[in-house]
């Protein structure tokens, strides 16, 4: 067992370093155009996720772009790495080039207002995924995970492994969706005497953010023994802080996702548990929802993905090697 999690330690740090070199990368990703077996008078699909840092967006995208070559239109795919006003300039730049759809998600969920006013003015259909934004009347459909159920259901397997507890929250404050999920979580273990949220710390979602916040907080000596995470990413680095610092063993993680990388985590017993999501499901709804807009057909204004629990005990009925 010890050999066992040197050698998952090792995946961990693998793991750090290619995310870190994901984020130089991921510019190959700030302008892509598809345009494979274009028909004549194709429509232009315009998408935008909050980061391409995230292997979670790329499996949506990946469904998105699949339906739209096998139709023979475009789809044009910008990222905004997390930047706010940037996403704000690649959907203008998009709306310049007359998109007929315009997939997003939101980097701040409150930022977008005026650009998608402006689409509606040119009759652009807007389809939101993973995350909502402040004014849903701007919006044809949202398409997210039960977000605020992701952080309720690890909150209650929580509450049964713990009696007593000091938690950090890893929070992603201008995400609707981390919003939700963290609310879920403390609405359901506040006002259990004995759990106590020391600290709030705003990690934007991303591993190597979440990794070095962790660190700090060990070293300002803050009392924990728990941290609960807004997504995988973040648990990772979490999860990576503890064991640099020689206290993994000390400290439950708790996250949502259920990656890959987190379900061999929860396997080996290095992190508690996860709430599972399915990307590709988003991304085959987000593939059908265009299409009926296109067709000028009703769709559903909400459309919620529900999430599982994933724990030690049912891990192995996941497929661990790849979302589910």
């Amino acid at each position: 067992m010890k050999n066992n999690k040197k050698k998952i330690f090792s995946c961990i740090y693998i793991v750090v370093n290619i995310v870190l070199i994901g984020m130089i990368s991921s510019i190959s990703w700030t302008t892509k155009d598809y345009s494979a077996n274009q028909k004549k008078n194709a429509h232009l699909i315009g998408v935008s996720y909050m980061t391409m840092n995230n292997e979670f967006y790329k499996i949506i995208s990946e469904e998105i772009n699949a339906k739209v070559e096998s139709e023979g239109d475009q789809l044009i795919l910008r990222d905004p790495a997390l930047n706010a006003e940037r996403q704000i300039e690649q959907i203008e730049e998009m709306l310049d080039k007359g998109i007929d759809v315009l997939v997003v998600t939101p980097v701040d969920w409150q930022s977008l207002t005026s650009v998608l006013k402006r689409a509606k003015e040119q009759n652009v259909y807007i389809v939101v995924v993973d995350s909502d934004v402040e004014d849903e009347r701007l919006v044809d459909c949202t398409i997210t995970s039960d977000n605020y159920s992701a952080g309720v259901i690890v909150g209650e397997y929580f509450l049964t492994q713990c009696n007593q507890a000091k938690v950090v929250v890893m929070t992603h404050k201008v995400a609707k969706s981390g919003q939700d999920r963290v609310r879920g979580f403390i609405d359901t273990v506040s006002g259990h005497e004995g759990i106590t949220i020391v600290k709030e710390i705003d990690c934007e979602g991303q591993l190597e953010i979440a990794m070095p916040k962790l660190q700090q907080v060990i070293d300002e000596g803050v009392d924990f023994d728990n941290v609960f995470c807004l997504n995988d990413l973040s648990s990772i680095g979490v999860v990576a802080a503890l064991d640099e610092k020689q206290l993994l063993d000390q400290v439950g993680v708790y996250g949502i996702d259920a990656s890959p990388d987190s379900k061999s985590l929860i396997y080996e017993g290095m992190m508690k548990a996860s709430a599972a999501q399915y990307p590709s499901e988003i991304g085959n709804k987000a593939a059908e929802v265009i299409y009926r807009l296109l067709e000028h057909k009703k769709v559903e204004k909400k459309i919620l993905i529900p999430v599982e629990l994933v724990t030690q005990d049912n891990v192995e009925e996941f497929e661990i090697d790849r979302w589910q």
